[in-house]
This record gives C-alpha cells, sequence and structure tokens, in this order.
C-alpha cells in the first residue's frame, strides 16, 4: 500500500468531518426557521423543504435488564437495540406493556431538501 493512498483517505475523512459539521448547522438553522414559522413544509425560489417528525425510544438498560430478567432473551439483545426490541415484541417473545417503563421517547426532526 502506497503512502499517497492512505494521505488521500485521511484527506477525505477530514474533508467529510467538514461537510458534517456544516450540514448539521445548516439543517438546525433551516429545522428552527420552519419551527418558528411553526411550518412542516417550506418552498424557498427552486428548493422544497419539509420537515418530519419521528420518534425514537431511547432504552435504560438497567431498567430493560430489570423487566426481561430472563437471561435467554437478554441474550438476544446483548444491549438495548431497538430494532431487535421491536422485533421481538412483534414475534410475542416479549410484549410492550412489560418493557413501558424501560424508555424514554425522543422527538426528532428529519429534514428533507428536493429541487422543484
Amino acid at each position: 500500500m502506497e503512502d499517497k493512498t492512505v494521505k488521500r483517505y485521511y484527506q477525505l475523512k477530514q474533508k467529510q468531518k467538514e461537510i458534517e459539521q456544516e450540514l448539521s448547522e445548516l439543517r438546525g438553522e433551516i429545522v428552527q426557521h420552519c419551527a418558528g414559522l411553526e411550518l412542516s413544509e417550506l418552498e424557498v425560489g427552486s428548493y422544497k423543504i419539509k420537515i418530519i417528525s419521528q420518534e425514537r425510544k431511547e432504552f435504560d438498560e438497567a431498567k430493560l435488564f430489570a423487566a426481561l430478567p430472563d437471561a435467554e432473551v437478554w441474550r438476544l439483545l446483548s444491549k438495548p437495540d431497538t430494532s431487535k426490541i421491536a422485533g421481538l415484541i412483534k414475534l410475542n417473545v416479549i410484549s410492550e406493556e412489560t418493557i413501558k417503563d424501560t424508555y424514554s421517547v425522543k422527538q426528532l426532526s428529519l429534514l428533507q431538501v428536493d429541487k422543484k
């Protein structure tokens, strides 16, 4: 492997970090602007903005472990993984009622920008 390959990879990763930071800042500005106007959709010039609200469950590992004392079930999870937990609920391995006090719900705003 050549030094230039590793160097280029490093450079691109640095650019990626910079781009992700700028995207985060711009996203925050756009979401905040739409929230201030109480709009979930907005057209700006030739762009259409759409804010999609979503909920995400964030599990408390200690509470989840206490609610699911069965070691076999816990081994299937290994750590609180929202998609695995949802799958176990769908399969009736565990119930929503059993874990109702083990998570908090976080509201997310997803940003979608399309060109008209």
